[in-house]
């Protein structure tokens, strides 16, 4: 299966070395992580049945626009690399829904990101946000949101629009109060607001679909206060998980014994139940007995 176009020096482009060895065997994978690549090779886009695609650190500064050829495409992984915007063409990747740009050199997202609809896991980590891409707004079926080590330090007021979000990593960023579009989110079962500068947290007790808050690494005097459903990261949180098991413990210990209690109070009064009823049955027997005439 070999495949090749025309480069801009006239020699035939080929798939790197050991590509068409990963494609024979109908596994629609191709694994280019750690090649020195300066630019992807035309004939990898004209691969129209791939499905998942590693190029994570190879060196890459952009985009070809035939990328797009890649309509059966669920993974891409660019994450390690030199990308200083994401194309236009990228955005027109009909079946996508796992995407990672982690590592770059991105200051934004283009508007046309908003037309991968069908992506559902976003990692964008360790780049140069210094707000939030407005084109997640319009992304509400987006479930995990990788935005660690970036420069962000506000969230748009219209961010509980993104309904399907489930984990959100915001660690290492420049947030000095904790946003507060986050109080309307209870959706969240995931938030990582490790490392920034948020010294006083909000009641966050309501938040009943939050399973794990890690807020390690902030100047915070206490630990949030959570529904007792949460699992906590951070300082002072050992101690407050342990104390709220402690007091769990006794609830359920305390439950337990109003529940023998009250089963026990139950066989009592049944018990008392059987026996009037066999004094009534007794009493019935012995009025019978009286009220028999003598037999002459």
């Amino acid at each position: 299966m070999r495949m090749g176009s025309a480069g801009s020096s006239g020699r035939e482009e080929r798939l790197p070395s050991g590509a068409e060895e990963q494609l024979s065997g109908g596994d629609q994978t191709l694994e280019l992580t750690g090649r020195y690549l300066k630019r992807l090779p035309g004939p990898v886009c004209a691969l129209g049945s791939l499905q998942k695609l590693y190029i994570s650190g190879t060196g890459l500064r952009e985009l070809p626009e035939e990328i797009e050829g890649l309509r059966e495409l669920r993974i891409l992984a660019l994450d390690f690399n030199k990308l200083e915007e994401v194309p236009e063409a990228l955005c027109r990747l009909p079946r996508l829904t796992r995407l990672y740009l982690g590592s770059n050199r991105l200051f934004g997202l283009p508007a046309e990101f908003a037309q991968l609809q069908t992506l559902r896991c976003l990692w964008i980590e360790n780049n140069y946000l210094y707000h939030f891409p407005r084109a997640l707004l319009q992304m509400p079926a987006l479930q995990s949101l990788q935005m660690g080590d970036n420069r962000l330090r506000a969230l748009p007021g219209s961010l509980p629009r993104m309904t399907g979000l489930r984990g959100l990593w915001l660690y290492g960023n420049r947030f000095e109060e904790f946003p507060q579009p986050l109080l309307r989110m209870s959706q969240l079962h995931i938030l990582d607001l490790d490392r920034n500068k948020i010294i006083d947290f909000p009641d966050l007790a309501h938040l009943k679909g939050l399973r794990l808050f890690s807020y390690d690494h902030n100047p915070v005097k206490a630990p949030p206060c959570v529904a007792d459903t949460v699992t906590l990261v951070g300082d002072g949180a050992q101690e407050l998980m342990e104390a709220r098991e402690e007091r769990l413990q006794s609830l359920r210990e305390q439950e337990e014994r109003d529940e023998q209690e009250e089963n026990g109070s139950e066989a009592m009064q049944g018990t008392l139940r059987n026996d009037s009823s066999l004094l009534e049955d007794a009493e019935g027997s012995f009025s019978a007995l009286e009220c028999s005439p003598e037999e002459t």
